[in-house]
């Protein structure tokens, strides 16, 4: 049986420790666990810990933590992704896929072609959304260390403070990846669903970015990232042979 792993959003110890009220329901209400079961729990440290649900009951759960142990090692290469916003689905799964290829941060980019605009509460709730996406993706991957989910950002704001050993923007007519030395620090934007507009790519370039293609063929905004960062981990990063 696959060991249950989730994330408490608050640190952790060896010891008992009792579960927020989502956990909670989630291990005794949805998944129906029992006394006794084991889990495996990671706070964002980059630890993780065996323990045991030693109470569960309807409205608490409580966990004895027994084992400490190292998380999975984060990938050397640091990666901020400045991603298009984009609408529903599409920007929950740039954001799922980012995590799992081991994004270090995420920004979702508003920039001319944009047809989603986040303001005051809307921008909190879907804040607060994709931080849960990317949760999920870490308890399915197995990453301890979450990313960090940026507040949506104008794209000449986001060029101007990013900072990175290497900047790429993708771009169908470019030099392809493997032409750039090994970055420690690597910075990657891609367009929304109606991609860059010209001048955003020559702001870009103005900025330090170098175009980048990824192949013969235009992907979906929501494709692109996949793509973009798992040549990039092969290349440089923690997926090499």
């Amino acid at each position: 049986m696959r060991l249950s792993r989730f994330f408490i959003d608050a640190p952790l110890s060896l010891g008992q420790h009792e579960l927020p009220e989502a956990q909670a329901h989630y291990i005794g209400r949805v998944l129906r666990h029992a006394v006794g079961d084991a889990v495996q729990l990671f706070d964002g440290s980059g630890r993780e810990y065996l323990g045991e649900l030693i109470e569960v009951g309807k409205k608490s759960v409580r966990v004895e933590l027994r084992e400490a142990l190292d998380g999975l090692a984060e990938s050397a290469l640091r990666i901020h992704l400045g991603q298009g916003l984009s609408r529903g689905e599409r920007m929950d799964w740039a954001i799922q896929k980012a995590t799992e290829m081991g994004a270090t941060e995420i920004t979702p980019i508003v920039s001319t072609r944009c047809e989603v605009r986040l303001k005051d509460e809307r921008a909190d709730k879907r804040m607060a959304h994709w931080r849960q996406v990317a949760i999920s993706a870490c308890e399915q991957c197995r990453r301890s260390v979450l990313p960090v989910i940026h507040p949506p950002l104008e794209l000449a704001a986001w060029l101007q403070q990013t900072e990175a050993d290497l900047k790429l923007v993708l771009h169908p007519v470019a030099a392809p990846l493997q032409s750039h030395e090994r970055p420690d620090d690597l910075a990657f934007l891609i367009g929304p669903e109606g991609g860059l507009s010209d001048a955003e790519v020559e702001q870009a370039m103005h900025a330090g970015f170098h175009a980048a293609r990824l192949g013969p063929r235009v992907l979906r905004t929501e494709t692109a990232p996949v793509v973009a960062l798992s040549v990039a981990q092969q290349l440089w990063g923690d997926l090499q042979a």
